[in-house]
C-alpha cells in the first residue's frame, strides 16, 4: 500500500522541508515490524533508527486518518537528534485496511492497545509524542486521565512515559477525555498549537483556538508544562503534517520552529535532564509575539 522510500528520496525529501542539515543522523528509510496488540489484532509498527549515538527513543501517535508516514518534517529532525522513534499505523488511518472495523469510539481502545503494546515492547524508559488525537493519545500515556474504553482493563497511564510532546492536543471530548482528566497529566509536557488552530466545524472566531490550549490550562502547575503558540499556524501546518494533500501550503518555517523548541525540550526534560537547555529553553518564555512560550 505504501512504496518504501530509497534512502536517497527519503534523506532528500526531509531536506526539501528545510528540516535536516547534511550529514544528520538518519539511518535510512523507517522499517516496519509488527506487535500484538489485543484480541487477536496485531499493529504494525514504523521504525526510524538513528545513527550513531542514542539519546532516547521516542513512541509517537498519528493524528486521526493520518499515518505515521505523513510525520517525517516532525519525525526526522527527531531521529536526527540522537533519538530512535517507533509509530504505531492506528486503525483509525484512512490507509488502513481494517479503518472499517473500528467505527466511532472503538479506536479510542485500540489506539491505547496500540501505545502500551509499544511501551511493552521499548520496555524502557522513553518520550511519547503526537499530534491531535494523538496528542490526546500522548498525554493519557503520560498520566492524563483518558475516559477508559468498553473492554479495556487497566489502567491507561504508560509507567514507562517520561515526558511528552503534544501538536495540538483536542478540548474536551465526550467519551475520550474531560477538563479534568487533563489536569492529572503527571510528566513533563510540551503542549503547541497556534493562533489559526481551529477545531473543524467550530465558528472560526480570534478566541477559537483557545480550546487547544485546554490541555495546558487544565494540567496542574510544577515547572514543568510548557505552552507553544505559534502565529498564523493551524491544525496541520499548512500541509506539513498529517494532511500531505490539503490545497495549503506548508508552514516549514513554523514548523522549524516547533521542532526546534521540541529538541531543546526533550534536551531539558529527557534523561539526565539538562540544566543548561532548560535555562535555554526558559530564556526564549514570551507572552507575546509569533512565538508565545509559557510555562506552569
Amino acid at each position: 500500500m505504501v512504496a518504501d522510500l530509497s534512502r536517497r528520496a527519503f534523506v532528500a525529501m526531509a531536506m526539501a522541508g528545510g528540516m535536516l542539515a547534511p550529514g544528520a543522523g538518519v539511518a535510512g528509510p523507517p522499517s516496519r515490524f509488527r506487535l500484538p496488540a489485543g484480541e487477536g489484532r496485531d499493529t504494525e509498527i514504523w521504525h526510524w533508527s538513528t545513527r550513531g549515538k542514542r539519546v532516547g527513543t521516542v513512541a509517537f501517535s498519528h493524528g486521526a486518518l493520518s499515518a505515521p508516514w505523513k510525520y517525517d518534517r516532525v519525525i526526522l529532525p527527531w531521529v536526527a537528534a540522537g533519538y530512535d522513534v517507533l509509530a504505531p499505523w492506528h486503525v483509525d488511518s484512512r490507509d488502513h485496511p481494517l479503518t472499517r472495523d473500528y467505527p466511532g469510539l472503538a479506536t479510542w481502545k485500540a489506539r491505547i492497545e496500540d501505545m502500551h503494546a509499544l511501551a511493552r515492547h521499548i520496555g524502557i524508559p522513553h518520550v511519547t509524542c503526537g499530534h491531535s488525537y494523538g496528542a490526546l493519545t500522548a498525554l493519557v500515556m503520560g498520566g492524563a486521565q483518558g475516559e477508559v474504553p468498553d473492554g479495556f482493563a487497566g489502567p491507561l497511564r504508560d509507567p514507562l512515559t517520561r515526558c511528552v510532546v503534544a501538536l495540538s492536543p483536542p478540548p474536551p471530548i465526550p467519551g475520550l477525555i474531560t477538563e479534568a482528566g487533563y489536569a492529572s497529566l503527571a510528566v513533563p509536557a510540551l503542549i503547541q498549537t497556534g493562533d489559526h488552530d481551529v477545531m473543524p466545524g467550530a465558528a472560526d472566531t480570534p478566541d477559537a483556538w483557545h480550546a487547544h490550549r485546554i490541555a495546558y490550562d487544565a494540567a496542574a502547575p510544577g515547572g514543568s508544562r510548557y505552552l507553544l503558540v505559534l502565529a498564523g499556524v493551524d491544525h496541520y501546518f499548512g500541509s506539513a503534517i498529517c494532511e500531505p494533500t490539503r490545497p495549503a501550503p506548508p508552514q516549514l518555517a513554523q514548523l522549524g520552529q516547533a521542532v526546534a523548541i521540541s529538541r531543546l525540550f526533550l534536551q531539558a526534560y529527557w534523561q539526565p535532564a539538562d540544566a543548561s537547555a532548560r535555562r535555554a529553553l526558559d530564556a526564549r518564555r514570551a507572552d507575546a509575539g509569533p512565538v508565545i512560550l509559557e510555562r506552569k
